[in-house]
């Protein structure tokens, strides 16, 4: 029998839990005495090969029914924050993007167009382990926008064009009938949906890196990577060396 347990349950006993909020703070105590995996020391120098890795672990595991969701935060040119979560369709470590779509025309995509930069947060609870990227945001190649467009379901297509992201609408009835003109006037007899203009790809150029590792008590492992960017034409930078910083939890 492991010794950790009633360490555990003492631990949240003398904290006052019982109930559902001490066997919570047990099941805490006892999945950090198994988890050891910390940072390196010297940290890694590339952080993003570091974070495809958990990425391709969360998937392979399957603890969540979408490993790749990330939260997205961007801003207004008024400094006004907001949040959504979108799906990560690629880690690229070199040269060091992260790629997903939306419609251009959503908030997020206004935002996106109007500031150029963002923040997103990859969490894998099971995993104990949080990446943080910051940096900034181009439009993704129209032939990757075209191809993964066409690898979607038919009627994720087709929502695509009726869907006048982030915009009101009157009914929920209102939408549906949109789905159904959408479907007569874009969907050919084939089954095969263009893309419209208004939805594609992203690429996050980060110049900002956190992994976090969760650790036993919340003394958890922190690094932060940062490098520069510097455009190169329209949707291309030139990055320099990542420099990296242990930080405090």
């Amino acid at each position: 029998m492991s010794p950790e347990l009633p360490r555990a349950s003492r631990n949240a006993d003398a904290a006052g839990g019982s109930g559902d909020a001490g066997l919570h703070r047990s099941l805490y105590y006892c999945a950090m005495t198994t988890h050891i995996e910390m940072l390196s020391d010297p940290l890694p120098p590339e952080p993003l090969a570091i974070a495809a890795g958990w990425l391709a672990q969360a998937w392979q595991e399957g603890h969540q029914p979408n490993p790749n969701a990330m939260v997205l935060a961007t801003t207004s040119t008024e400094g006004r924050p907001s949040a959504r979560v979108v799906l990560c369709k690629s880690i690229e470590p070199q040269p060091g993007f992260i790629v997903f779509y939306t419609n251009y025309e959503s908030r997020k995509g206004r935002e996106l167009a109007a500031t150029g930069r963002a923040a997103v947060v990859m969490h894998w609870d099971h995993l104990h382990r949080q990446v943080r990227v910051e940096g900034r945001v181009v439009v993704g190649p129209a032939a990757d926008s075209d191809a993964y467009f066409a690898s979607r379901a038919v009627e994720s297509r087709i929502g695509a064009w009726a869907s006048r992201q982030s915009q009101p609408i009157g009914s929920r009835a209102e939408l549906l009938q949109a789905v159904e003109s959408a479907t007569a006037r874009y969907q050919a007899p084939d089954g095969s949906v263009p893309r419209p203009p208004h939805w594609g790809g992203f690429r996050l150029w980060a110049d900002a890196v956190e992994l976090w590792v969760e650790g036993n008590a919340r003394i958890h492992d922190r690094a932060r990577w940062t490098r520069t960017l510097t455009p190169r034409g329209a949707d291309q930078f030139d990055t320099g060396p990542w420099a990296a910083t242990r930080l405090q939890p």
